[in-house]
């Protein structure tokens, strides 16, 4: 077991202190590949929803008829 210590000194046996580090130094890697991808899954999204509004809207105009 490592002996590792947490910000104030305390003694952490899983060593998570370091492991939560370890995640925090590389997010920004994983938001800057994200941020950089294409915008056409969210235009599928948008003409979906849309879609799925005017069906619904439609649905509802052949009911109250």
């Amino acid at each position: 077991m490592a002996n590792t210590q947490g910000p104030q000194g305390n003694y952490d046996p899983a060593g998570s202190t370091q492991m939560f580090r370890a995640f925090v130094d590389e997010a920004p890697q994983g938001r800057q590949q994200q941020a950089a991808a294409p915008s056409g899954p969210r235009i599928g999204l948008i003409i979906g929803v849309v879609v799925a509004l005017v069906v619904v809207a439609g649905v509802a105009w052949l009911a109250l008829k």
